[in-house]
Parts: structure tokens; sequence; C-alpha cells
């Protein structure tokens, strides 16, 4: 989960690191660091404990300098966050310094054989391992190949390759050798890593976001696969098949899609870019003459699809609320059984499949280690696999056999909105191509159609009442438990309510389905907790004021989000959020976003960082 660039070119290294770790500080902000080689052939290492303006008031006093270099961002996994445990690390004695994103799994009788060895180490890190079996792969190969020294890049290779045979677990590694400094070196194996092309210089980094307004053209490294760059050559080898020709793309992210772009935080920004995200994901995608949705992606025939009898939707967090709203909405129109796994869970379980099963893992992006590994795990046992995600290039888009991408842009808030917003109406239009294939008629595809086409405008809409919500927010901001209740369509929506605000704003909250509040969490019920309903309505409607009374009788206040000129839930309710009325089954798409400002200005209220939460990294690529 941590955050790598490098560069290897005629630039200012030092300032091209320190914006690439400003980019990439989503992805960890436990500590952070820069190592460079110069023409002199020296290492200069810089590191901080913290957030990435700290390291950069370090190295404004430093005369950090050279053509090549790597940086980091660092969420921890092996150690605490200290400066000798913050990246990079060096290897031997000073030979290479490198960066790492993942898990060693076997370190430690790695290191145990190290220091038997007479390895003393600096850190406790798992990726102080790498650097010093690196060290040691280059003193062999100058003993034992002393051919390979008239060829730096055959011997490098050489060494890379013995020092990742040994590893066992996910990697993504940028080094650089002491006494070769025109070259930069990557490596990926379940990690990560991205070249960024330029003219005569080249770009590493952990995401493509991190290269927007840097490189124009990118090539995506896959699992097994060594990069050796210079200023003017990319050499791509696989472990098994040597060497690779790259596919080189287009970038398509532009510099503004990863600022700000006047709002306070990324996270509002990306708040308010859902009317455009929504669209986004059903653009192209919506046929009228047919009454049902479009998808170029998922590589398999008509027929193949009509023959699933099952479906199986796994994801992690976010991902597994959008999930199990799709798990509703695919049941309901085309009555396909739907089972939402939690990935972490999937990948070690062992459920009863047969051969008519499809998978599909839902990611923002693309990288989640433990939706990865679900993935390959179908994918062994002979499943269809498809994915609903939202960056190209990403593992888990390279490794399905087909998919969905989302189209919503980078989304650098570590919580989740637009992505999310994006996933429910990607699966919600899954919905109906599947209610089409069987017994869905055309006049309710139709009217399916007609009212998606409605939810641009209408997000919108929601979008007005953002100072409503912060009045709401400002009365109960400092309370420390809520509850968030919903039920049916809306259930996943309580969810995700709750788990917006606990990431955010450090707040207890729980989602229930309302129902479920009386077999024990009313027993929270209190003056000081407030609970969030959402009561648009639908057919059971009536049933969810019936849960709120029980609330209110028991003193506790009430947040509501219901629809338009409901009279009935103002009298309930002592707080009162509205959203636009739409067919029940994609109210959910509106209701949640009340909820994403409600826990937005609950946390700028409270002082809390919003883009960046303790403890919190956006892309989960760790176990």
């Amino acid at each position: 989960m941590c955050g790598i660039v490098g560069y290897i070119g005629p630039r200012d290294t030092v300032s091209i690191l320190l914006e690439g770790l400003r980019r990439l500080e989503y992805r960890g902000y436990d500590s952070s660091g820069v190592a460079m080689v110069n023409d002199s052939r020296q290492i200069s290492l810089q590191r901080s404990v913290g957030r990435v303006d700290a390291l950069a008031h370090k190295v404004e006093s430093t005369n950090l300098d050279g053509t090549v270099g790597i940086g980091h961002t660092r969420w921890a996994t092996h150690g605490a966050a200290t400066e000798p445990n913050a990246h990079p690390h060096v290897g031997g004695n000073q030979a290479l310094v490198l960066v790492h994103n993942g898990v060693v799994e076997n370190y430690l009788p790695l290191r145990q054989t190290l220091e038997n060895d007479g390895v003393r180490f600096q850190s406790e890190t798992d990726t102080e391992v790498v650097a010093h079996l690196l060290a040691r792969a280059l003193e062999e190969q100058k003993r034992e190949q002393a051919d390979l020294l008239e060829d730096p890049r055959a011997m490098l290779l050489a060494v890379v390759n013995s020092a990742i045979s040994q590893l066992r677990g996910t990697y993504g590694l940028a080094i650089i050798f002491r006494e070769y400094p025109e070259y930069l070196i990557g490596a990926r194996m379940g990690s990560p890593l991205v070249i960024g092309v330029g003219d005569g210089e080249h770009f590493i980094a952990s995401d493509a976001s991190t290269l927007a307004g840097y490189a124009d053209h990118i090539v995506y490294l896959a699992d097994h696969q060594t990069v050796i760059l210079t200023t003017d050559e990319l050499s791509i080898n696989h472990r098994e098949q040597g060497h690779v020709q790259p596919t080189v793309e287009r970038l398509d992210i532009d510099a503004q899609q990863v600022s700000t772009g006047g709002y306070e935080h990324f996270m509002l920004k990306e708040i308010f870019e859902q009317p455009t995200t929504i669209e986004n994901a059903m653009r192209g995608r919506l046929s009228d003459d047919d009454a049902t949705a479009v998808f170029g992606g998922l590589n398999l025939m008509p027929q193949q699809l009509r023959s699933v009898r099952r479906i199986i939707l796994t994801a992690c967090g976010t991902s597994w609320h959008a999930a199990l709203y799709g798990e509703y909405l695919i049941e309901q129109w085309a009555r396909i059984p739907v089972e939402v796994e939690y990935a972490s869970e999937l990948r070690y379980s062992n459920p009863p499949t047969d051969n008519h099963t499809l998978v599909f893992a839902i990611t923002q992006s693309g990288e989640t280690a433990d939706t990865l590994s679900a993935l390959r795990e179908m994918k062994r046992k002979g499943h269809s696999t498809l994915a609903l995600c939202n960056v190209v290039g990403s593992s888990i888009a390279q490794e399905a056999d087909g998919g969905v991408f989302l189209h919503a842009g980078p989304e650098i808030g570590v919580a989740s909105t637009k992505a999310y917003t994006s996933q429910c109406m990607v699966l919600a239009m899954l919905g109906l191509y599947f209610g089409r294939l069987s017994h869905l008629g055309f006049e309710a595809g139709q009217q399916i159609i007609e009212s998606m086409r409605k939810l641009p405008q209408l997000t919108k809409q929601v979008l007005e009442q953002t100072d409503h919500i912060k009045e709401i927010a400002i009365k109960y901001h400092e309370a420390n438990n809520f509850l968030y209740l919903g039920r049916h369509y809306n259930f996943p929506t309580a969810l995700e309510g709750a788990l917006k605000l606990k990431e955010i704003s450090y707040i207890h909250a729980e989602g229930y389905p309302a129902a479920e509040m009386k077999h024990g969490p009313i027993a929270l019920v209190d003056a000081k907790t407030p609970s969030v309903f959402l009561t648009p309505h639908g057919f059971v409607y009536e049933k969810v004021l019936a849960n709120m009374q029980e609330v209110k009788a028991r003193g506790g206040p009430i947040i509501a989000i219901c629809t338009e000129d409901d009279n009935d839930v103002y009298r309930i309710a002592d707080d009162v959020i509205h959203v636009p009325k739409i067919d029940e089954e994609l109210q959910p798409i509106l209701s949640v976003i009340p909820l994403q400002l409600l826990a937005y200005h609950i946390a700028v209220l409270r002082g809390c960082d919003v883009d960046k939460p303790r403890n919190l990294a956006k892309s989960v690529t760790v176990e």
C-alpha cells in the first residue's frame, strides 16, 4: 500500500520525486524518503517520519543531486513508523538503494540467514532483506561471472533475478545501483508499477495518475517482469519468457484531474464530480432499440451469459457494499441467485460452485490484494471471471477474462465516493442486462433506462443541499456513536454511510437493516446517539417509519433521508434531508450522497484529515 516514484533524466530530480510523492501520499503517509545517485557515484539519502511536507522541509536544507532518483511514501506493515524503517533502504556497503511496495512473507528466515553471515540490519522492515540480497547477488556476479562486467545491463538483470527468486510474497521494487547511475531498475510481483515514457527521460510509479503532466505515454509492468531504464531506453524481461516487447499506451489523465481543482479537499471534489461520473458510467451503454444495457468488454457471448445460473460478486470495503446493492438488483430483475463474498474470505474458502457460475471482482484500484487473490482462485477452478474496475491496466483488469471500466477518473481521496456510485450504476446496468436476457420485458427495460438517464441531473439537485447538510453536521459532530438504518435496497446504503463516517471522522458508527435494530442494536439508543434512517418511498416505507418510531420512543435523535414532499417523516425525524423521487431500485445511488456529505462535514468540523485518514491507505495491496 506504499507509493513508489522514480526518475532518470535531465530534469530536476528532487522536484519530480517530491511532487510524485505528494500525488502518491494517499497510498501511505506514515513516513517518506528519497534517494539519488550522482555522477560521483555516491548515494544521497533523506528520510522523514510523517507527511511528505516534512520530508520536503528536510530536503531543502540538503544538497541532494543526481540524474537518477527514487522516492517512497510508506504505509507501515513491518516495523513502526520511524526514520530507520522509512524507505529507501540501502544494501551492502552502500552498493545500492531501493524502495518497495508489498510484503515479503519469508523475510524472517531470509533475515536470519543474512544475520548469521554477518549482515547487520538497520531497520525492522522486510524490505531491508531485499536490499541485502541484492548486494550479495551483486558481489557474487562480480566474483563468479566476470564476463558480465562488460555488459552492465545483463549483469544487473542477473543480480535482480537472483535476489527476487528468493522472495515469497509481493513486491514492486525500484532500485538504483551506486556504481551504475545510468540505470533505474523496476521489478514487479503482485504490486503495481507503471513506466512513464518521455523524451530522453523515463519515470516509474505505483500508479499512472502520478505521471500526469510528466509523461504522455506509459507501459504497465506485469507480474514477473523486470524493467531496466536509461534516459533513452526501456527494456523489459520476463522471468520465464525472456525479453518482452513493451506495449506503450497513451496516458489519458491530465494534471487537472489529480489536483483539488479549487475544492478544499479531494473528497469534496470527488463528491461533486458524481453527476459527471454517473453519466460517464452510462455513456454508450444504454440501448433504446433493445431496451437493455450494452457492454463491449465482457468477452462472453450472449449464449454463454444466458447459461449463467449463479453469480458471485466479490469485493472489499466500499466495493463490497456496492456488490450487496448489485445483489438486490440482479436478483430482482434477472432472477439469478447472487452471492456477495468478502474477497478476503473467498480466497481461503471452498464454496460449492458449478460450471454455470460467473464471478465478478469489484474494485476501484484494480490492485486490491485480497480481491486479486480471490479472482485468481476462482479462475484456477475454471470459472469465468469478470471485473468492475476503475483503473485501466491494473492487475485485476489484466487478469480477468473481461469486464467493465467505471470511467470515474482518478479517485485520490482515501474514502471512496464517486467510484462507489459508479460501481452501483454499472451493477444496475448489469442487472438490466441480465434481466433482458431472461424474463424482463421490453417496456420494463425502457422504463429502467428512462429512470437511469435522470440520475445525473437528480444528483446535482442532491448536491445543492450541502449547506443544509453542513448545518446538521454542526448539530451532531460531537457525537461519539451513530446508527445507520435502512431496509432492502437501502441496507447497503446504511452500511456505506456508516463506513464513510468511521473512515474519516473516527466516530463509531454501525449500519444495520432497520428491522434488525430490535434484535440488539436498540440497546445503544440514547439521547447522545443519532440514528440516520434511509426512508425513501417504496414497498418497505411504512416498515421503516415504524422503526423510526421505536427510536423516537426511546429519546434517540433521528436524521432522515427521505424523498421530497414526505410530510410523514418530517413529523417524526429531528432533521430531514430530502432526495428527488426516482424508481426505488435506483434510489440508493441518490440516497448515499447526503451520507457522503454528512461524513465529510462532520470530519472537517472535528479537525480530521479528510483525504488522508489515520491508519488507512487508498489501495490495499497487502493482505
